[in-house]
């Protein structure tokens, strides 16, 4: 599990873009909170940026043709087998969203991407 580098959304191939939605709508769910190494940065920061960084995939997954659940443009939406956020209080939108999203970061993306044969 891994947020890609924000850069780098719209030049994902399909199959890591459709991934990385997947994979924020389970830690946008019963994820939440849940360790993993690669994420765990995520937790330290309101659920609401997940939510901005989500609508900067879904952004990119319209722009492509594709039609994800509109219910996930809701920030409170948790999906379907978790409880919304009763009282998700929102925070600014910075650039990057995510401070951890850095030039090492983008390397670090670059790197696994090319170990899967994509260079971008």
């Amino acid at each position: 599990m891994r947020l890609w580098h924000e850069a780098l959304i719209s030049k994902l191939p399909r199959q890591q873009l459709l991934g990385q939605h997947r994979e924020i709508a389970a830690l946008r769910g019963n994820g939440w909170g849940k360790k993993h190494a690669t994420v765990n940065y995520v937790f330290t920061h309101s659920p609401y940026k997940l939510y901005q960084f989500h609508m900067l995939v879904m952004t990119e997954m319209k722009r492509r043709g594709y039609k994800p659940d509109p219910k996930w443009c809701n920030p409170a939406y948790r999906g379907q087998n978790c409880p919304p956020y009763s009282n998700l209080e929102k925070v600014p939108l910075t650039s990057p969203i995510y401070p951890e999203h850095n030039d090492a970061y983008l390397r670090e993306c670059l790197n696994n991407l090319k170990g899967k044969g994509i260079h971008l």
